[in-house]
């Protein structure tokens, strides 16, 4: 049974910064891409980075680009997002996914395992 869990949300102020982690079990992470998506109350999913196995090359929405830094430790079976320079608009339910294609993908619907996701509230 595949598990991905996600850890490291809460309530931050505006300009400051979080970790969130994302553990898997079940699954042979070492080959899988990894994504973060977020959603906000009333809005879609929407893609926030992603990472190949290996680590070696990354995606990240224009949203985020500059601020957020997603990697990996495939003996841990863990990928991480550190989030700087946080906004309000950075508030959203945070999840990690896992895709078996191999490819940096951006949709949602690319994605065959999803975590139950974290909360991140950026205060004003």
């Amino acid at each position: 049974q595949v598990q991905l869990v996600e850890s490291g949300g809460g309530l931050v102020q505006a300009g400051g910064s979080m970790r969130l982690s994302c553990t898997a079990s079940g699954l042979f992470f070492s080959s899988k891409v990894m994504g973060w998506f977020r959603q906000a109350p009333g809005k879609e999913r929407e893609f926030v980075a992603a990472i190949s196995w290996s680590g070696s090359s990354t995606d990240y929405a224009d949203s985020v680009k500059g601020r957020f830094t997603i990697s990996r430790e495939n003996a841990k079976k863990t990928v991480y997002l550190q989030m700087n320079s946080l906004k309000p608009d950075d508030t959203a339910v945070y999840y990690c996914a896992a895709d078996e294609s191999g490819k940096l993908y951006r949709e949602v619907r690319r994605y065959d395992y999803w975590g139950q996701g974290t909360q991140v509230t950026v205060s004003s």
